[in-house]
């Protein structure tokens, strides 16, 4: 049975004891053994590129690409919004973050074994991972099961229903004050979770539910107490060697050392996504050859104003590239559009162990500085008490860096003018479609949106079945 699996069978770094010392109900013995469970807790977070694939694809901002239209089937019938409670994506989606559920619930399941130094930081941590796994559940699928602090056995999984997605919030809010309240602006462990972390995730929770007030407030904590600012190079602050600025509020570490395998991208330790955006049949400068998924749409690129500094960081538009550089040479692939992603792009010198398309040492920023100024700017512009002043002034932070004039809208201007700006700033960062659906504009801008459908994605039929619990399939599919 899949559904809520533990499983920690594909975590690296969890040494294994000898058989028969240990097993799970004896584990928590040392401070330690908590460390470990919490970087198993960590581990799933590395399958998050499909939250970028199908944030885009299901937008209008990119393609599903690949090399036909069964390559990863499931992402061509998103990309078509003809996906239905059969989807491969979609399931593991579902699986992967309940797996990270487990994992955490695990830790505080065994909370009160052991009292040691630095425990709470541990805890605060779990938190954390705990909001994040059902922060994407809530926003891919709506009322989910809501499990916390234990394991499931066998006999309550057919038993459990699911929980309102109000209720599912509030158990994320609750999660990340609690590791707010515990944790500092900066961790001195490359890749763990900060303050600033859990406070600007807990902004996103609120404006997912237009709690634009209380938004606006724990936002303005980030941009007051927190360490981060606006990277200033645009055209330069997606290459390795440029990660972990000062703009990087939350990413995701991957490291291009170790192999993995197309059976189980759930085992990797590299980042699959800069991989499969690459261009296919590649040769030339710069580049390396990839396999052509997620490719942006041309609606994208001339969206942008062709002074805009962010126009050729996040789009590579290959033909002027190729007329540019002499020699160029690529493939087409399915659904070519002529342009790939150039955030996550697989680049010379940026690659990683043989079988390079999936062990990419990219990291994954799920949330930038950028991304908080303007979900603040949103925020306080629409609030109970607008602050149209001060909301402008954040969207032109973002805009300056990019050479864009200044903004004076104010009202319901500026909240287009906003909502426009993100599609810029976060093209080809998976933000794309959920921005479309919370601010009611994807019927208007997703060709084949269905309302009072597509806003939600399918519970994967398997997991229902699995369940044997009755759940309801989201409706009209």
């Amino acid at each position: 049975m899949t559904l809520f699996a533990a499983a920690f069978s594909c975590d690296d770094y969890i040494d294994i004891e000898p058989e028969g010392e240990l097993d799970a109900e004896n584990f928590f013995r040392t401070p330690r053994d908590y460390d470990r469970a919490l970087t198993g807790a960590y581990d799933l977070l590395q399958t998050s590129y499909l939250s970028i694939w199908i944030g885009e694809i299901a937008s209008d901002n990119s393609r599903a690409g690949g090399e036909s239209p069964s390559d990863t089937e499931g992402l061509h019938q998103i990309d078509a919004m003809s996906h239905g409670g059969i989807n491969a994506e979609l399931r593991n989606i579902f699986r992967w973050n309940y797996s990270g559920i487990a994992r955490v619930n695990y830790i505080f399941e065994n909370e009160d074994n052991l009292e040691f130094e630095g425990k709470d930081q541990i805890m605060a941590q779990a938190h954390f991972l705990r909001a994040y796994y059902y922060s994407e559940l809530v926003k891919f699928f709506g009322d989910v099961p809501l499990i916390v602090d234990k394991r499931l056995g066998n006999d309550e999984v057919s038993s459990i229903q699911r929980t309102p997605a109000s209720q599912v919030y509030a158990q994320i809010e609750a999660d990340l004050l609690a590791a707010a309240e515990v944790l500092d602006w900066t961790n001195p462990v490359k890749g763990r979770i900060t303050k600033g972390a859990a406070l600007s995730l807990l902004g996103r929770v609120y404006l997912y539910q237009d709690k634009f007030d209380e938004a606006a407030t724990v936002l303005q904590q980030v941009i007051d107490e927190g360490p981060y600012s606006l990277f200033p190079d645009v055209t330069t602050m997606w290459l390795l060697e440029n990660e972990e600025n000062q703009e990087t509020v939350f990413d995701i570490e991957y490291v291009g050392v170790e192999g993995g395998s197309y059976g189980c991208f759930v085992c990797l330790e590299g980042f699959a996504a800069p991989g499969f955006h690459g261009i296919r049949q590649y040769s030339g400068p710069i580049y390396a050859s990839g396999n052509s998924y997620n490719v942006p749409t041309a609606d994208l690129y001339n969206s942008f104003d062709p002074a805009d500094l962010r126009r050729d960081a996040s789009v590579l538009d290959i033909v002027a590239f190729a007329e540019a550089n002499p020699g160029v040479e690529y493939g087409t692939g399915d659904q070519h559009t002529g342009y790939f992603n150039n955030k996550y792009i697989k680049r010379q010198g940026e690659t990683g162990a043989p079988d390079d398309d999936l062990t990419s040492p990219l990291n994954h920023r799920v949330i930038r500085y950028a991304d908080v100024l303007l979900m603040a700017a949103e925020a306080l512009n629409r609030k109970a008490s607008p602050d149209d002043a001060t909301a402008r002034e954040y969207l032109n932070l973002v805009r300056d860096r990019a050479d864009m004039p200044e903004i004076t809208a104010s009202g319901a201007d500026l909240t287009n003018a906003i909502w426009q700006e993100r599609r810029w700033e976060f093209a080809g960062e998976g933000l794309r479609f959920f921005d479309l659906v919370r601010t009611g504009q994807a019927a208007n801008e997703i060709e084949g949106f269905v309302a009072g459908k597509h806003e939600l994605f399918p519970i994967p039929q398997a997991e229902i079945d699995l369940a044997g619990a009755g759940w309801e399939q989201n409706s009209n599919y």
